[in-house]
């Protein structure tokens, strides 16, 4: 039998600005958006939620997210665990895209892959890129373009390294070659095909995928650099990149408070876009959660720096709060990287036909409820649905 849910009086952005809206969900999917519904019209019984003074937004969409765990540059110790559905969910995530990082060798896609479907089997959505930092590609079925078109959870490629000491210092034609085919793949299974590309602090920045730009027909939404906060001269390179139709994706977990030296905050990169007039439908935001950077220490030691998902929504707050409007602040976390990965309009929006992943925002814009899927998961920003192997 079908589970039927009526969210009333939502403050709705869908993610734009609605006003008040009910919201009649049908198992996992969003029937109907109207001014007023009235149960008792309705042919089925029906749960009734009161979204009653609450900011109603689509789930995030966090496309960088080290679900089996990062890091391990510092030594085995230093490998961050995988992430429990309850990191996801009470960040106000509801669909992940899953990355290896640094290690390639001690990680694979194919315990990447297991652990995305683990996590959908829990009640969010998963998905994965394939590959690492490093080059040649570390696939699942011998070929990056069969990984796309074969297995349905990989979205894409990545992360790549580039301008970065911990890369394999790939050529030009080396990530010309990675494009190609992340774009015929993606045609040929009608995915995405997208190329995300960790950036690094390195001089050059995102100089190389200008000249593929300008050298082949390859177009600039297959490029999606990640981390473009971490430095002055990389940001200032990713407006560039998108102004001219690339993707670009600001790191919320890079922060000065979390141990990150000469980065822009995320909330202050997100305005200066606006301000700048940067298309803000190339912007996007991921967290890099438990993703996990060891900073060498003078006595020979090492600092580890941890990413959280929850810093996510921690800079969408800050953003609205320093006057970015909020219905440009969410799309850089919900219905741009859904687009930007092939997912929209499924993910990040709440419209007829699509997955009912539903956020509430208290008075303070704090995370309070959250549907995956049509399933609550988060009531006043407590897990309600734990992990298989997650204690009380």
């Amino acid at each position: 039998m079908s589970r039927v849910l009526l969210i009333k009086n939502a403050n709705l952005y869908d993610p734009e600005p609605q006003g008040l809206r009910d919201i009649l969900v049908v198992d996992e999917k969003v029937l109907t958006v109207a001014e007023h519904i009235d149960p008792p019209e309705l042919p089925v019984l029906v749960e009734v939620v009161s979204a009653e003074g609450k900011t109603v937004i689509p789930g995030y969409v966090d496309q960088h997210v080290h679900v089996i765990g990062g890091g391990g540059e510092a030594g085995p110790y230093s490998r961050t665990p995988e992430v429990m559905l309850s990191d996801v969910t009470t960040a106000g995530v509801t669909t992940v895209i899953g990355v290896l990082g640094t290690d390639g060798t001690g990680r694979h896609p194919e315990s990447l892959l297991a652990k995305v479907r683990g996590l959908e089997t829990e009640g969010i959505s998963a998905y994965m890129l394939t590959a690492s930092y490093e080059i040649p590609l570390r696939t699942m079925t011998g070929d990056a373009r069969r990984d796309i078109i074969l297995i349905d959870k990989v979205l894409g490629i990545g992360e790549i390294a580039l301008s970065d000491h911990r890369s394999s210092q790939p050529t030009k034609d080396e990530v010309k070659r990675i494009l190609t085919q992340a774009r015929l793949g993606g045609m040929l299974s009608a995915k995405a095909g997208v190329v995300q590309f960790h950036m690094g602090i390195g001089k050059n920045g995102i100089q190389m995928l200008f000249e593929i730009l300008d050298e082949t027909e390859i177009p600039a939404r297959h490029m999606i650099p990640t981390h473009v906060n971490r430095a002055p001269h990389l940001f200032e390179q990713a407006k560039e990149l998108a102004r001219r139709g690339g993707y670009i994706d600001i790191t919320s977990g890079i922060r000065e408070e979390d141990g990150f030296t000469n980065c822009i905050k995320p909330s202050e990169a997100i305005r200066i876009c606006m301000e700048e007039g940067v298309p803000m439908e190339q912007i996007t935001m991921s967290s890099d959660g438990n993703g996990s950077m060891s900073v060498p220490l003078p006595d020979g030691g090492a600092r580890l720096l941890v990413t959280r998902l929850s810093s996510l929504h921690e800079e969408v707050r800050d953003a609205v709060f320093s006057g970015v409007p909020i219905e440009k602040a969410i799309q850089i976390c919900g219905a741009n990287p859904a687009r930007a990965n092939g997912l929209y309009p499924k993910k990040g929006c709440i419209r007829p036909g699509s997955d009912a992943d539903i956020l509430f925002l208290n008075e303070e814009f704090l995370v309070d409820t959250v549907f995956a899927r049509g399933r609550k998961m988060v009531e006043h920003g407590k897990a309600l649905v734990k992990g298989t192997f997650e204690t009380n």
